[in-house]
């Protein structure tokens, strides 16, 4: 669960919602071909058939902030550093603007190349 504090009120919200949210929004980016296994439990579900909608994705939050790191597939022969920097600005926006959350770091990690 992440927890919010502002003016209003304290807001929660599901972690696998926001991982679900964050995973789509970077598969949908130009030249991703998929988001690869990050942790230990998502390694095991890929292994038992169970794939998940927030492979690839983790959440950590400093105060009111939250620190994303992504690991994905490119496709191979595009340039890297726009497919990254393309990714950071749309699930930067893509959370701010949804969930109001404010996002300090965006982590992107390119695992492998696919033809």
């Amino acid at each position: 669960m992440i927890k919010i504090n502002d003016h209003i009120g304290c807001i929660e919200l599901s972690s696998n919602y926001l991982k679900k949210l964050i995973a789509k929004t970077a598969a949908s980016c130009f030249g991703v071909v998929g988001l690869n296994s990050c942790s230990a439990v998502q390694g095991i579900r890929s292994l038992l058939g169970s794939e998940s909608a927030d492979n690839g994705v983790m959440i950590r939050q400093d105060s009111n902030k939250l620190t994303i790191d992504l690991h994905i597939t490119v496709s191979y022969g595009v340039n890297i550093a726009a497919i990254v920097d393309s990714i950071i600005n749309k699930v930067r926006f893509t959370v701010e603007e949804s969930a109001g959350i404010e996002v300090s770091k965006i982590n992107v990690f390119v695992d492998a190349m696919q033809a």
